[in-house]
């Protein structure tokens, strides 16, 4: 690991529940990494698996697709979408060679800003411990 290394986490949330749970840290003053760069999604079976591959095409370290809880999505089955498209995915990029541990899929609720800025800094330190990706 080289000295003052900082991953580039890129962050997809959706808006009703993990965006929400990263304005309650911030409004808490719940502090975690700088790392994660947010992308405001409606949804997260919105985000196209796609956008996690280009994600580590452009460089990013690791990639985190938070949702709301199963049962809880404001889509009412977004979440469960979005679960069979990771599940689909994973063996792609490890066929792609991008180790399982640069990419996670998280549930927080709009109420769970302590969570947010827990799974952030556990996935932050996680990424410092395994180094920069190699392209």
């Amino acid at each position: 690991m080289a000295i003052g290394y900082e991953p580039r986490i890129i962050g997809f949330l959706c808006n009703w529940c993990s965006y929400a749970g990263a304005d309650l840290a911030g409004t808490s003053r719940i502090a975690y990494p700088p790392n994660l760069r947010i992308i405001r999604v409606p949804c997260s079976g919105r985000v196209d698996p796609l956008f996690v591959v280009k994600s580590f095409q452009l460089g990013a370290d690791g990639v985190l697709i938070a949702g709301c809880h199963p049962g809880d999505c404001h889509y009412a089955e977004g979440n469960y979408h979005a679960r069979r498209r990771i599940a689909l995915l994973r063996p792609f990029l490890d066929y792609l060679g991008i180790e399982k541990q640069r990419f996670r899929l998280e549930w927080v609720s709009a109420s769970e800003g302590k969570r947010f800025s827990e799974i952030v800094s556990d996935f932050t330190e996680t990424l410092k411990r395994m180094g920069a990706r190699e392209t």
